[in-house]
């Protein structure tokens, strides 16, 4: 017979959900703190790399062209940072990955199935490589 459950005990399913969970609104305010420190014209180094995922400042420089002074960004917009934006910027960044990844965990909670067991894993991956990445970015 063919055994369709989660690959996680439930204790482990339980704390990874959380764990991601507790991780992507974390995240999810994180970045809204980044996309607000662009909006008002003070965007520095380390919001540029995490909304895009560009981790060179000089290759930052080469799509946004150099900072002021106070080593800020004062004319980028929000449009512009999308519109720059790499694969690793959503990863890092994107609010997309981090709903998904709470809607995995959520549904974790709901479904002892393979599917939503390989969801959670996926998440929890998904979490962990935004973490590491995040720790990359130039300070």
């Amino acid at each position: 017979m063919l055994d369709l459950t989660s690959p996680f005990d439930g204790l482990t399913s339980v704390a990874l959900a959380i764990a991601v969970i507790l991780s992507a609104i974390v995240s999810l305010t994180g970045s809204a703190k980044r996309r607000e420190q662009v909006e008002l014209g003070e965007a520095g180094v380390q919001d540029l790399c995490e909304l895009t995922g560009i981790l060179d400042p000089k290759e930052l420089q080469d799509v946004f062209g150099p900072p002021d002074m106070g080593r800020v960004w004062r004319s980028v917009r929000l449009g512009e940072v999308y519109a720059a934006r790499r694969p690793l910027g959503h990863l890092i960044s994107g609010q997309a990955v981090d709903w998904l990844c709470i809607g995995a965990a959520l549904a974790s909670f709901a479904a002892d199935h393979l599917i939503v067991g390989t969801a959670l894993a996926m998440a929890v991956s998904a979490q962990a490589v935004g973490w590491v990445l995040s720790a990359r970015l130039p300070k």
